[in-house]
Parts: C-alpha cells; sequence; structure tokens
C-alpha cells in the first residue's frame, strides 16, 4: 500500500529518521559533557553554581556535564536509550531552572529546553534503527 507524504501515518523509514536525530544529539551532547575534562571550564561552571550559593558546588558541575557525556554515550550508541533520554532531560532540566533564567524557554533558555524536547521524543519512541538495545534487549522490529 502507497503511503502519501501528506497523510499523518509515519512514512515507512521513520525508525532511519529517529536514528539520524539520536546519533547527532548524542554527538551533541557528547561535545557538552566532553567539558567535564577541561579544569578550566569546570572551574567556570562551578563558579555559577558557586555564585547562586548552592553547597558543593562542584559536584553540581560535575554532575551535570558526566549527565551530559553520558547521555551522549548512549544516544550516540542507542544504549539505554530511554535511561539515557532521562538522564539529559535531568541535565537540562538544572540548567533551565538552576542556573539559567528560572524557565524562560522562550527567552535564553530555548537551548536547553530543545535539549528536553528532543530527549522526550526518545523516551516515547526509543532508539530508532541500528541500536545496541535492540542487540541487547531482542526487541521485534516495528513500523513507528
Amino acid at each position: 500500500m502507497r503511503q502519501s507524504f501528506f497523510s499523518s501515518a509515519p512514512l515507512p523509514v521513520m525508525a532511519w529518521g529517529v536514528m539520524l536525530v539520536r546519533i547527532i544529539t548524542g554527538l551533541l551532547l557528547l561535545w557538552h559533557g566532553w567539558e567535564c575534562l577541561d579544569a578550566d571550564k569546570m572551574k567556570m561552571y562551578t563558579g555559577w553554581f558557586a555564585d547562586r550559593q548552592y553547597a558543593e558546588p562542584a559536584a553540581w558541575a560535575y554532575a551535570g556535564k558526566i549527565a551530559e557525556l553520558l547521555a551522549g554515550i548512549g544516544f550516540v550508541l542507542g544504549l539505554l536509550t530511554r535511561v539515557a533520554a532521562l538522564g539529559a532531560m535531568a541535565a537540562f532540566a538544572g540548567i533551565i531552572f538552576l542556573l539559567g533564567d528560572k524557565g524562560k524557554i522562550f527567552e535564553s533558555d530555548q537551548h536547553p529546553f530543545l535539549f528536553i524536547l528532543i530527549s522526550v521524543l526518545f523516551l516515547f519512541t526509543g532508539p530508532g534503527a541500528f541500536s545496541l538495545d535492540a542487540v541487547f534487549f531482542k526487541t521485534k522490529k516495528r513500523r513507528y
């Protein structure tokens, strides 16, 4: 049965599209999370938490960056994708509500909010095509 591009049904290649977005998002998260290995960057991020008088500001800064790094690895590999999505959502919600402009997602907090939205996509759809989740958890191939 031929499917119309303008129908409300998902395209037959949706799993490939989800995979492409998952891998690109994962690479972006790896880029952000890799900063946990840069002492100067982490000093700056720790300072942000210290300025807001959080207890253990370095722990907060490292927790966020490591969450981004691990979520990036999970997304790129398609490994524990839904857990990675929850980790990314937590990290970026922290950025928005603990460090940012307290939830101004239509202004300065758009970037972290977009990462949350993309993570919600993976929470509901799973990893798409070619994932380690499919290998380890023997998921049946499904059409989205």
